[in-house]
């Protein structure tokens, strides 16, 4: 246990001085932006490079993947369903609502969570990979379809191909899949850069927390808290049970699924409405919201849980 909450005391730390930078300008205003993109297009693909080339297979294509698409699920229908009934909304903006409830930071919060939580990057990777190559896609998607009234099927098959992330994550599969050895030298590079993966992000993230408000009047407060909720609470429930009792996990195992489905919203939704200018408020203050609620259900979590 001491170990879990040191681990989030490590990630809460970094993230406060990023607050701190931000507040204070050190770093011109823009500053954020420069760090997202190089943790985007160089860091973060080198360090899921490394992390999968180094991976097991069994690691990456376990039952702890059918677990959180189990859980993914029933948390965008139950948003669905209370969409419908409490507060209808057109197609477009219910799609940002259900993502928000259901796509997890497993980049900015769960890297770190997996390293010094769980004690395993690789945990990550299975979530990583089925957000990446199959919710981000159908979610883009729906949202081309719902504010145009078509799609691109060109744009949609080649969507992941565009990614950064996903070649880079594709790639260290097909190494691990092969089994190819590659010299110590090869990856040295790639684990050096991927290192500032990290910080690079959560300082950046620190710096995003200034100057935000949430449930203002008019926002969408009953979308917000329910997304909040489901994220945080539905979510992480629904993987201790499929995973304890259809699954049949426990220990470390049950402990990493449950863990990294309480991880809070991922800012590629609020990044995603943002594009398409639909429901960016919404996706914006459920970030805020499930960043600060999830430090509460992890440490609930590490404390039934943790081995």
């Amino acid at each position: 246990m001491l170990g879990v909450l040191t681990g989030f005391g490590i990630i809460g730390f970094v993230i406060l001085v990023g607050y701190g930078v931000q507040r204070t300008g050190i770093l011109p205003p823009d500053a954020r932006v420069a760090m997202n993109r190089v943790a985007f297009f160089v860091a973060t693909p080198a360090l899921l490079f490394s992390v999968l080339a180094h991976s097991h297979p069994a690691t990456v294509f376990s039952s702890s993947i059918l677990v959180t698409l189990i859980a993914v699920f029933v948390s965008v229908l139950a948003y669905v369903v209370a969409s419908r009934l409490f507060f209808p909304r057109p197609v477009a903006e219910t799609t940002v609502g259900a993502a928000a409830s259901a796509y997890v930071n497993a980049n900015n919060i769960g890297l770190p969570v997996a390293l010094y939580v769980l004690g395993d990057s690789q945990l990550v990777a299975p979530v990583l990979l089925l957000q990446l190559i199959v919710l981000a896609p159908i979610t883009l998607t729906l949202l081309d379809v719902s504010t145009s009234g078509s799609a691109s099927v060109r744009s949609i098959v080649t969507q992941p191909l565009r990614n950064p992330i996903i070649l880079a994550s594709l790639l260290g599969l097909v190494i691990a899949l092969t089994g190819l050895q590659l010299p110590d030298a090869v990856y040295a590079p790639f684990q050096l850069i991927g290192g500032a993966a990290i910080p690079l992000v959560l300082l950046s993230f620190g710096m995003s927390l200034v100057g935000q408000k949430p449930l203002q009047p008019g926002s969408g407060r009953a979308e917000v808290l329910v997304a909040t909720g489901i994220k945080i609470v539905l979510m992480p429930l629904v993987a201790y049970v499929v995973g304890r009792f259809v699954f049949g996990l426990d220990g470390a195992r049950l402990f990493g699924v449950v863990a990294l489905a309480a991880l809070p919203t991922a800012q590629n939704i609020y990044n995603f409405a943002s594009r398409y200018q639909r429901g960016t408020i919404v996706a914006r203050d459920t970030v805020l919201l499930t960043t600060l609620g999830s430090v509460v259900v992890l440490v609930v979590v590490a404390a039934a849980l943790a081995p």
